[in-house]
């Protein structure tokens, strides 16, 4: 039997990312625009994924800027400013786990997606609090920004830590059922 080409496996592995790439997209814009909680979304988790299953890391970022992107587009967008700071702070754990062969570990999925949250809630409020005219200026507007947003923060650290379990869980739940169906290598003969 031939030995694959190395062109081959190139083109299987970019086939393979484009697919994760896609598909991830497409479930961010769908759960975006179907009813849900504020902030219960799989943009993070989907970040993080990309960054652990793609044969090429730095397409991991794209994930969530396509999802956002195509989602803002289809539901309306908002304030640019404001809407730099929420892709970048949602962008970040694939930034981060792409990097950091450590950060995409299973042991370490819980702790990125919590810390995604917190970086996302910090973030995306102060720039609410900088940029729009909701809350006052000082730290008093401030403060009131952040306690404002303090039930979105407890949904986006549900969501995050639930589509974590979905996508990671699912894959490994796929990988065990593909690893416990493949034939037994034949038995060597003396």
């Amino acid at each position: 039997m031939p030995m694959p080409s190395l062109a081959a496996d190139r083109t299987r592995a970019l086939a393979f990312d484009l697919l994760i790439v896609t598909g991830l997209a497409c479930l961010i814009v769908v759960a975006r625009i179907m009813p849900h909680a504020p902030n219960f979304t799989p943009v993070a988790a989907s970040a993080l994924f990309a960054a652990a299953m793609l044969h090429r890391r730095a397409l991991a970022p794209l994930v969530p800027v396509l999802g956002l992107a195509i989602g803002d587009w289809i539901g309306g967008g908002y304030d640019t400013k404001i809407m730099v700071v929420v892709y970048a702070a949602l962008a970040w754990p694939a930034c981060a786990s792409a990097l950091s062969r450590t950060l995409r570990t299973p042991r370490m999925i819980a702790p990125v997606l919590v810390a995604s949250s917190l970086l996302f809630f910090l973030a995306t409020n102060f720039a609410v609090w900088a940029f729009s005219p909701l809350y006052a200026p000082g730290i008093a507007g401030l403060s009131k920004c952040y306690i404002a947003a303090l039930p979105f923060l407890r949904n986006m650290l549900e969501g995050d830590l639930l589509w974590g379990v979905v996508l990671f869980g699912g894959c490994w739940l796929v990988q065990g059922m593909r690893a416990t169906s493949a034939p037994a290598p034949a038995a060597i003969r003396a």
